[in-house]
Protein backbone atom coordinates (compact mmCIF):
# COMPACT_ATOMS: atom_id res chain seq x y z
CA UNK A 1 0.00 0.00 0.00
CA UNK A 2 1.23 3.50 -0.85
CA UNK A 3 -0.15 6.81 0.40
CA UNK A 4 -2.11 7.39 -2.80
CA UNK A 5 -4.01 4.16 -2.14
CA UNK A 6 -4.62 5.23 1.45
CA UNK A 7 -6.25 8.45 0.24
CA UNK A 8 -8.33 6.67 -2.40
CA UNK A 9 -9.60 4.13 0.14
CA UNK A 10 -10.35 6.83 2.70
CA UNK A 11 -12.55 8.80 0.29
CA UNK A 12 -14.87 5.79 0.07
CA UNK A 13 -15.48 5.56 3.83
CA UNK A 14 -14.58 8.78 5.61
CA UNK A 15 -17.97 10.49 5.34
CA UNK A 16 -19.25 13.73 3.84
CA UNK A 17 -17.16 16.34 5.67
CA UNK A 18 -13.50 15.37 5.20
CA UNK A 19 -12.48 15.06 1.55
CA UNK A 20 -9.23 13.12 2.20
CA UNK A 21 -7.42 15.78 0.16
CA UNK A 22 -3.96 15.07 -1.28
CA UNK A 23 -2.80 18.02 0.85
CA UNK A 24 -4.73 18.63 4.06
CA UNK A 25 -4.71 22.45 4.08
CA UNK A 26 -8.04 23.31 5.72
CA UNK A 27 -9.69 24.66 2.58
CA UNK A 28 -12.07 21.90 1.55
CA UNK A 29 -13.49 21.28 5.04
CA UNK A 30 -13.58 24.99 5.89
CA UNK A 31 -16.01 25.93 8.64
CA UNK A 32 -17.73 22.56 8.90
CA UNK A 33 -18.47 21.29 12.40
CA UNK A 34 -19.43 18.47 12.61
CA UNK A 35 -16.42 17.69 10.48
CA UNK A 36 -12.71 18.43 10.70
CA UNK A 37 -13.26 22.14 10.07
CA UNK A 38 -13.73 25.06 12.47
CA UNK A 39 -16.52 26.59 14.54
CA UNK A 40 -15.79 29.90 12.76
CA UNK A 41 -14.80 30.55 9.16
CA UNK A 42 -11.71 28.36 9.47
CA UNK A 43 -9.09 30.94 8.51
CA UNK A 44 -6.72 29.87 11.30
CA UNK A 45 -6.50 26.29 10.03
CA UNK A 46 -5.68 27.55 6.53
CA UNK A 47 -3.10 29.97 7.91
CA UNK A 48 -1.46 27.16 9.91
CA UNK A 49 -0.71 25.26 6.71
CA UNK A 50 0.25 28.25 4.57
CA UNK A 51 2.76 29.72 7.02
CA UNK A 52 4.82 26.51 7.05
CA UNK A 53 5.00 26.80 3.26
CA UNK A 54 6.45 30.30 3.56
CA UNK A 55 9.45 28.84 5.38
CA UNK A 56 12.10 27.34 3.11
CA UNK A 57 14.99 25.03 3.88
CA UNK A 58 18.62 25.81 3.06
CA UNK A 59 20.18 23.00 1.04
CA UNK A 60 23.83 22.18 1.76
CA UNK A 61 25.37 18.98 0.42
CA UNK A 62 29.00 19.97 0.90
CA UNK A 63 29.33 17.89 4.01
CA UNK A 64 30.33 14.47 5.33
CA UNK A 65 28.32 11.50 4.18
CA UNK A 66 26.88 8.85 6.44
CA UNK A 67 23.70 7.35 7.83
CA UNK A 68 20.82 9.57 8.92
CA UNK A 69 19.57 9.13 12.50
CA UNK A 70 16.05 10.54 12.89
CA UNK A 71 15.46 9.16 16.38
CA UNK A 72 14.51 11.28 19.37
CA UNK A 73 13.94 10.86 23.10
CA UNK A 74 11.02 12.18 25.12
CA UNK A 75 10.77 11.63 28.87
CA UNK A 76 13.07 8.63 28.82
CA UNK A 77 11.39 6.95 25.83
CA UNK A 78 13.17 6.61 22.50
CA UNK A 79 11.25 7.03 19.27
CA UNK A 80 12.19 6.42 15.65
CA UNK A 81 11.04 9.88 14.60
CA UNK A 82 10.29 13.25 16.24
CA UNK A 83 6.61 13.24 15.28
CA UNK A 84 3.52 11.89 16.99
CA UNK A 85 -0.11 11.29 16.09
CA UNK A 86 -2.27 14.05 17.55
CA UNK A 87 -5.43 13.50 19.61
CA UNK A 88 -8.86 13.39 18.01
CA UNK A 89 -12.29 12.75 19.49
CA UNK A 90 -15.77 11.92 18.18
CA UNK A 91 -14.47 10.46 14.93
CA UNK A 92 -17.86 8.90 14.19
CA UNK A 93 -19.42 12.39 14.39
CA UNK A 94 -16.76 14.33 12.49
CA UNK A 95 -15.85 11.66 9.93
CA UNK A 96 -17.98 8.51 9.58
CA UNK A 97 -19.28 5.56 11.56
CA UNK A 98 -16.72 3.19 10.11
CA UNK A 99 -14.89 3.84 13.39
CA UNK A 100 -15.86 5.14 16.79
CA UNK A 101 -13.34 6.57 19.24
CA UNK A 102 -12.70 3.20 20.85
CA UNK A 103 -12.02 1.27 17.65
CA UNK A 104 -10.09 4.20 16.17
CA UNK A 105 -7.71 4.36 19.14
CA UNK A 106 -7.28 0.60 19.14
CA UNK A 107 -5.92 0.83 15.60
CA UNK A 108 -3.97 4.07 15.96
CA UNK A 109 -2.22 3.48 19.29
CA UNK A 110 -0.96 0.01 18.46
CA UNK A 111 0.07 0.89 14.89
CA UNK A 112 2.02 3.93 16.07
CA UNK A 113 3.75 1.96 18.82
CA UNK A 114 4.67 -0.83 16.40
CA UNK A 115 6.19 1.68 13.98
CA UNK A 116 8.35 3.63 16.38
CA UNK A 117 6.22 6.59 17.48
CA UNK A 118 3.44 7.29 19.98
CA UNK A 119 -0.16 8.43 19.58
CA UNK A 120 -1.85 11.10 21.67
CA UNK A 121 -5.43 9.95 22.28
CA UNK A 122 -8.53 12.12 22.49
CA UNK A 123 -11.27 12.54 25.06
CA UNK A 124 -15.03 12.99 25.00
CA UNK A 125 -18.25 13.42 26.93
CA UNK A 126 -18.82 9.67 26.87
CA UNK A 127 -16.67 8.09 29.64
CA UNK A 128 -16.07 5.07 27.38
CA UNK A 129 -13.83 7.22 25.16
CA UNK A 130 -11.13 7.68 27.82
CA UNK A 131 -11.63 4.13 29.08
CA UNK A 132 -11.03 2.75 25.59
CA UNK A 133 -8.08 5.05 24.89
CA UNK A 134 -6.27 4.18 28.10
CA UNK A 135 -6.96 0.48 27.58
CA UNK A 136 -5.33 0.71 24.14
CA UNK A 137 -2.33 2.50 25.64
CA UNK A 138 -2.00 -0.15 28.35
CA UNK A 139 -2.09 -2.92 25.73
CA UNK A 140 0.77 -1.14 23.91
CA UNK A 141 2.98 -1.04 27.00
CA UNK A 142 2.22 2.57 27.88
CA UNK A 143 3.25 3.85 24.45
CA UNK A 144 0.61 6.54 24.09
CA UNK A 145 -0.33 9.85 25.68
CA UNK A 146 -3.90 10.23 26.98
CA UNK A 147 -5.07 13.79 26.43
CA UNK A 148 -7.68 14.99 28.91
CA UNK A 149 -10.06 17.86 28.17
CA UNK A 150 -10.14 20.77 30.66
CA UNK A 151 -13.21 19.43 32.48
CA UNK A 152 -14.16 20.35 36.02
CA UNK A 153 -11.79 18.99 38.65
CA UNK A 154 -13.94 16.03 39.68
CA UNK A 155 -14.13 14.75 36.11
CA UNK A 156 -10.40 15.29 35.58
CA UNK A 157 -9.62 13.21 38.69
CA UNK A 158 -11.66 10.29 37.31
CA UNK A 159 -9.97 10.43 33.92
CA UNK A 160 -6.52 10.97 35.41
CA UNK A 161 -6.83 7.74 37.35
CA UNK A 162 -7.47 5.86 34.12
CA UNK A 163 -4.43 7.53 32.57
CA UNK A 164 -2.20 6.53 35.46
CA UNK A 165 -3.44 2.92 35.35
CA UNK A 166 -2.55 2.71 31.64
CA UNK A 167 1.17 2.95 32.43
CA UNK A 168 1.60 5.91 30.12
CA UNK A 169 4.91 7.77 30.10
CA UNK A 170 3.15 11.17 29.99
CA UNK A 171 -0.28 12.81 30.25
CA UNK A 172 -1.54 15.82 28.29
CA UNK A 173 -4.36 18.34 28.55
CA UNK A 174 -5.58 20.32 25.55
CA UNK A 175 -6.40 23.56 27.35
CA UNK A 176 -7.24 25.12 23.98
CA UNK A 177 -10.37 22.94 23.99
CA UNK A 178 -11.82 25.48 26.45
CA UNK A 179 -13.45 27.05 23.40
CA UNK A 180 -15.55 23.98 22.64
CA UNK A 181 -19.23 24.60 23.47
CA UNK A 182 -19.94 21.28 25.20
CA UNK A 183 -17.47 22.05 28.00
CA UNK A 184 -19.37 25.21 28.95
CA UNK A 185 -22.54 23.23 29.64
CA UNK A 186 -21.03 21.23 32.49
CA UNK A 187 -21.96 21.52 36.16
CA UNK A 188 -19.69 22.53 37.75
CA UNK A 189 -18.38 24.41 34.69
CA UNK A 190 -15.30 23.39 32.74
CA UNK A 191 -12.96 25.27 30.45
CA UNK A 192 -10.10 27.65 31.12
CA UNK A 193 -7.70 26.88 33.96
CA UNK A 194 -5.68 29.37 35.97
CA UNK A 195 -2.10 28.62 37.05
CA UNK A 196 -3.12 27.36 40.48
CA UNK A 197 -5.73 25.00 39.06
CA UNK A 198 -3.32 23.77 36.40
CA UNK A 199 -0.62 23.14 39.01
CA UNK A 200 -3.06 20.96 40.96
CA UNK A 201 -3.75 18.93 37.83
CA UNK A 202 -0.03 18.61 37.03
CA UNK A 203 0.64 17.25 40.53
CA UNK A 204 -2.22 14.80 40.13
CA UNK A 205 -0.61 13.15 37.09
CA UNK A 206 2.52 11.67 38.69
CA UNK A 207 4.19 11.53 35.26
CA UNK A 208 5.46 14.30 32.95
CA UNK A 209 2.55 16.59 32.10
CA UNK A 210 2.09 18.25 28.69
CA UNK A 211 0.00 21.40 28.26
CA UNK A 212 -1.38 21.54 24.73
CA UNK A 213 -2.74 24.82 23.43
CA UNK A 214 -0.04 27.42 24.15
CA UNK A 215 0.20 30.28 21.65
CA UNK A 216 2.11 33.02 23.49
CA UNK A 217 5.27 33.43 25.53
CA UNK A 218 3.03 34.54 28.40
CA UNK A 219 1.07 31.30 28.16
CA UNK A 220 4.26 29.24 28.02
CA UNK A 221 5.56 30.89 31.16
CA UNK A 222 2.26 30.15 32.93
CA UNK A 223 2.52 26.48 31.95
CA UNK A 224 6.09 26.43 33.23
CA UNK A 225 5.01 28.03 36.52
CA UNK A 226 2.35 25.35 36.91
CA UNK A 227 5.03 22.67 36.62
CA UNK A 228 4.38 21.34 33.13
CA UNK A 229 7.22 19.30 31.66
CA UNK A 230 6.27 20.20 28.09
CA UNK A 231 3.94 22.32 26.02
CA UNK A 232 2.39 21.92 22.61
CA UNK A 233 2.33 25.16 20.65
CA UNK A 234 -1.16 24.74 19.27
CA UNK A 235 -4.36 26.61 18.38
CA UNK A 236 -6.42 23.39 18.37
CA UNK A 237 -5.85 22.90 14.68
CA UNK A 238 -7.43 26.28 13.96
CA UNK A 239 -10.81 24.89 15.00
CA UNK A 240 -11.75 27.02 18.00
CA UNK A 241 -10.87 30.66 17.20
CA UNK A 242 -10.61 32.59 13.95
CA UNK A 243 -7.93 35.26 13.43
CA UNK A 244 -5.27 33.44 15.47
CA UNK A 245 -1.68 33.54 14.29
CA UNK A 246 -0.35 30.31 12.84
CA UNK A 247 1.71 28.10 15.10
CA UNK A 248 4.68 28.60 12.76
CA UNK A 249 4.51 32.34 13.49
CA UNK A 250 4.84 32.01 17.28
CA UNK A 251 6.97 28.87 17.71
CA UNK A 252 10.36 30.57 17.53
CA UNK A 253 9.66 33.20 20.20
CA UNK A 254 8.12 30.62 22.54
CA UNK A 255 11.07 28.25 22.09
CA UNK A 256 13.47 31.10 22.81
CA UNK A 257 11.61 31.86 26.05
CA UNK A 258 11.21 28.38 27.57
CA UNK A 259 13.02 25.90 25.34
CA UNK A 260 15.88 25.55 27.78
CA UNK A 261 13.59 24.48 30.63
CA UNK A 262 10.84 22.35 29.07
CA UNK A 263 10.13 20.29 25.98
CA UNK A 264 8.50 22.12 23.08
CA UNK A 265 6.13 20.33 20.69
CA UNK A 266 4.10 22.01 17.95
CA UNK A 267 1.15 21.13 15.72
CA UNK A 268 -1.08 22.84 13.18
CA UNK A 269 -0.73 22.42 9.42
CA UNK A 270 2.45 20.33 9.49
CA UNK A 271 2.04 17.97 6.56
CA UNK A 272 5.44 16.67 5.42
CA UNK A 273 8.82 15.57 6.64
CA UNK A 274 10.20 18.86 5.36
CA UNK A 275 7.69 20.73 7.53
CA UNK A 276 8.87 18.66 10.50
CA UNK A 277 12.47 19.70 9.75
CA UNK A 278 11.39 23.35 9.70
CA UNK A 279 9.69 23.03 13.08
CA UNK A 280 12.79 21.46 14.63
CA UNK A 281 14.95 24.23 13.17
CA UNK A 282 12.71 26.83 14.81
CA UNK A 283 13.15 25.26 18.24
CA UNK A 284 10.67 22.42 18.56
CA UNK A 285 11.69 19.07 20.03
CA UNK A 286 8.94 17.30 18.12
CA UNK A 287 5.63 17.77 16.32
CA UNK A 288 2.07 16.46 16.44
CA UNK A 289 0.06 15.71 13.29
CA UNK A 290 -3.64 14.92 13.58
CA UNK A 291 -6.03 15.01 10.62
CA UNK A 292 -3.83 13.01 8.19
CA UNK A 293 -3.58 10.21 10.74
CA UNK A 294 -7.40 10.03 10.78
CA UNK A 295 -7.34 9.69 7.00
CA UNK A 296 -4.67 7.00 7.30
CA UNK A 297 -6.77 4.93 9.71
CA UNK A 298 -9.91 5.25 7.59
CA UNK A 299 -7.96 4.53 4.41
CA UNK A 300 -5.91 1.57 5.52
CA UNK A 301 -6.23 0.72 9.20
CA UNK A 302 -2.93 -0.25 10.79
CA UNK A 303 -1.28 -0.60 7.37
CA UNK A 304 -2.42 2.90 6.46
CA UNK A 305 -0.85 4.31 9.62
CA UNK A 306 2.39 2.44 8.88
CA UNK A 307 2.41 3.81 5.33
CA UNK A 308 1.95 7.38 6.52
CA UNK A 309 4.64 7.10 9.21
CA UNK A 310 7.10 5.72 6.68
CA UNK A 311 6.21 8.50 4.21
CA UNK A 312 6.89 11.24 6.76
CA UNK A 313 10.04 9.51 8.01
CA UNK A 314 11.48 9.18 4.51
CA UNK A 315 10.74 12.84 3.74
CA UNK A 316 12.38 13.96 6.98
CA UNK A 317 15.51 11.88 6.39
CA UNK A 318 15.80 13.13 2.82
CA UNK A 319 15.55 16.75 3.99
CA UNK A 320 18.16 16.14 6.69
CA UNK A 321 20.53 14.61 4.15
CA UNK A 322 20.06 17.43 1.64
CA UNK A 323 20.62 20.06 4.35
CA UNK A 324 23.81 18.42 5.59
CA UNK A 325 22.81 16.96 8.96
CA UNK A 326 22.93 13.39 10.25
CA UNK A 327 21.03 13.68 13.55
CA UNK A 328 18.26 15.86 14.95
CA UNK A 329 20.67 17.61 17.30
CA UNK A 330 22.53 19.03 14.29
CA UNK A 331 19.46 20.88 12.97
CA UNK A 332 19.91 24.61 13.59
CA UNK A 333 17.94 27.76 12.91
CA UNK A 334 20.18 28.89 10.05
CA UNK A 335 18.98 25.91 8.03
CA UNK A 336 15.64 27.60 7.31
CA UNK A 337 14.65 31.00 5.91
CA UNK A 338 11.42 32.93 5.51
CA UNK A 339 10.36 33.77 1.97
Amino acid sequence: MDYKEVLENARESIGNYCKACPVCNGKACGKQIPGPGAKGVGDTAIRNYEKWQEIRVNMDTICDGGEIDSSCELFGQKFAYPFFAGPVGAVNLHYSEKYDDISYNQVLVSACAQNGIAAFTGDGVNPLVMEGATAAIKESGGMGVPTIKPWNLETIQEKMQLAIESGTFAVAMDVDAAGLPFLKNMTPPAGSKNVKELAEIVNMAGVPFIVKGVMTVKGALKAKEAGAAAIVVSNHGGRVLDQCPATAEVLEEIADAVGDSMKILVDGGIRSGTDIFKALALGADGVLICRPFVVSVYGGGAEGVKTYIEKLGAELKDTMQMCGVHSLSEITRDMVRYC
